[in-house]
């Protein structure tokens, strides 16, 4: 009976699980949930749908491009290799950094130095296609 209690609790479907004893009852071990809210939950927004539609939508496009650019090379497949491998670059690195950075200063220069970085990768991609000597 504790156990379903336990899992029935609103606070533990939302935070993050800290175990201390009931002072009810000195043998039931339940969980208190600590983590901040979702700042924009509810809001209606549908952005990050979008951008997970777009991420999807990317990877599948290179599925295609990758054959493309065996079969028929020239400058529009490319282009849109160039254009595709740093933006699935650009999102994954920014997922990672998401996860793993922290603070404020920390997280601005972690994006700073991502479009940096994928700024240099498309430029060196693009000088490449136009300098590439097998065409």
């Amino acid at each position: 009976m504790a156990l379903v209690a336990l899992f029935y609790r609103h606070a533990l479907l939302a935070r993050q699980v800290v175990p201390h004893k009931d002072p009810g009852s000195p043998d039931v071990l339940l969980a208190r949930i600590h983590a901040s809210h979702n700042v924009n939950a509810g809001s209606g927004s549908n952005a990050a749908s979008l951008h997970w539609t777009g991420e999807r939508l990317v990877s599948v496009l290179l599925l295609a491009l990758g054959p493309a650019a065996y079969f028929y090379p020239g400058p529009v497949v490319d282009y849109s290799l160039a254009g595709a491998l740093t933006l699935h670059g650009h999102w994954g690195i920014g997922q990672v950094l998401t996860d793993y950075v922290h603070g404020d200063a920390k997280i601005r220069m972690a994006n700073a130095g991502l479009f940096l970085l994928s700024t240099v990768t498309f430029a060196g991609l693009c000088y490449f296609n136009y300098n590439d000597a097998s065409q």
